[in-house]
Formats: C-alpha cells, structure tokens, sequence
C-alpha cells in the first residue's frame, strides 16, 4: 500500500499529543467505575505508538476520550498543544483524528470507491463528482482500483481492512487511531495487514495510537509500546521499540525482536491475569 497523497493535500508535520492525568469515571455518583485513572503520556508527532493490555482494561475509553467520543471526567487532552478533551467539557470529534474500528464501518449499500468518497464530501464539502474522482484516484495509486465498485460484502476481511484504512486517508487527518483492526482477521490475513499498515506509516509518517491485546503486533509495529494495567488503565510500563525501518514480519522471529518480548511480557502476563481473575469485560 504505497501512499502518495495529492501535493495540496500533504498534511503538516503535526499530530502531538498530549494526556496529562486522564481519569474517565462511568457513572459518577452511584456505581463509581473508574475505566481509566491518571494516565499521562506524551506522544511525539509522527510517532507510531502502541498501547497494550487485556481487555476491558480502559484502552478503546482511552482512545475514545482522544477521538472526542467520549467526555474524560479528569485531567487534560491536548492535540499540539490545544486543549481538546477536558472535564466539564463535551466531546468534540473532529476530522484531525480519524479512527478505524475493530469491527469495521464501511457503509455495506455503498461501494469502495463511495465509502472512501463520504469523507471528503461531508467534512470538505466537495462535490460528489470531485470526490469519487479523488477517492477512485487513491484507490488506485494504492493497489485498490479494481475494487473500486465493488460492495463491501463482496470483498474479503483483509481488503475491508484496507478500503477502511484508504477512507481514513483520504482527508488527510492529523492523527490515526486505531482500534484492534485486525483483532477478527486470521493470522494470514493479519500478517499481510501488519504489513500493509507499515507501509502506509513509511509513506505518511502520521501519528498513530494504535490500541492492541497483542504484543507481537505491537512490538512489530510501533515505536514505543505502552503496557497498561487491568482497569483502571494506568501507564504500568513503556517500552521503546529500536528496531530498524522498514520492517517486516520476518523481524519476528530475529534475536532483538525476542529480546524486547522478553523485556515486557512479565508486565503484560501479569495485568492479564489480574484481568482473568476479575472476569473484566470492556465498558467502553
């Protein structure tokens, strides 16, 4: 997956963010669940960073607190330094933080290529004719042109993978998050898909904040990997990933890549079985 985006679309170097004591409580006042509880965290622009855990840790709250889904009930979230989650405030979702969803939202009675089209026609308002001629454009310089008309349902879960992906794009956001996209694919598939993605970071340098339970994948992939404890969701170990770019899969079965699995799975094992004992299940 080459990307190349058009030159008046290259986005501007920026996508810092910033958590400084991020607390989100469900139902404050009678049950009191504390989802996530003073996490602080900075995440350089351009960065690829990972979070892991188990789940119904807080790491999908987490991030919905940064894409504004969600408002946070403590502390402060700031994308270059603006303030864009704070208590009191409602959340405020913006086309600067695009997210793909670990199961997927591809629009089924649209076709690829106008799935990838909606964006810049709600958010750019560009005319429906100038956008499927930008989305059918990238679809192509990214190996995707001969599904350009084709219906979700008629593609595999690889491919819908990508399409997602190419439509998160397309607007040229800020930052991407990411939600465990390629928690339903198989090995293969999820193989190709690390792969794919690693490209796509090569060619973009966007910031990423990708939330996982796996940490091959995230060690592969990014380039620092944040271990969080079992709920509340506090920062409970980092990890930087030195390993050269490009990468690829081949990378995990060398040396060095089994080395810093070894240097964090006791963190990560751990909180997991903290998780198993309580049975936790993701609020959010």
């Amino acid at each position: 997956m080459a990307v190349a985006l058009k030159p008046d679309r290259v986005a501007q170097r920026a996508g810092a963010i910033s958590l400084r004591a991020v607390r989100k409580v469900y139902d404050p006042g009678r049950l009191d669940v504390v989802a996530v509880d003073g996490w602080t965290l900075d995440v350089a622009s351009g960065e690829f960073l990972a979070v892991v855990g188990p789940s119904g840790c807080g790491k999908t709250t987490l991030l919905n607190g940064i894409a504004g889904f969600d408002p946070i009930t403590g502390g402060e979230i700031l994308l270059d330094g603006e303030t864009i989650a704070s208590p009191g405030g409602s959340a405020r979702p913006s086309a600067d933080r695009v997210v793909v969803f670990q199961n997927g939202a591809l629009f089924p009675w649209k076709t690829v290529v106008e799935n990838v089209a909606y964006g810049p026609i709600v958010q750019r308002r560009l005319s429906r004719p100038l956008a499927l001629d930008e989305a059918r454009s990238l679809l192509q310089r990214v190996g995707l042109g001969e599904v350009a008309d084709a219906y979700p349902s008629r593609l595999s879960s690889g491919v819908q993978r990508r399409v997602e992906m190419v439509r998160a794009l397309i607007n040229d956001p800020k930052v991407l998050l990411l939600d465990e996209p390629f928690r339903a694919l198989d090995a293969i598939a999820k193989s190709v898909m690390h792969e794919e993605l690693l490209k796509l970071y090569d060619a973009t340098k966007k910031t990423i904040f990708f939330i996982t339970h796996d940490l091959d994948e995230a060690i592969l992939l990014a380039d620092r990997v944040v271990v969080s404890t079992t709920r509340p969701a506090r920062v409970k170990h980092i990890l930087a990933i030195d390993l050269p770019r490009p990468r690829s899969y081949r990378m995990m079965a060398s040396a060095a890549f089994l080395d810093l699995k070894r240097s964090v799975a006791d963190a990560v094992h751990e909180e997991a079985e903290k998780a198993f004992r309580r049975g936790e299940r993701e609020l959010a």
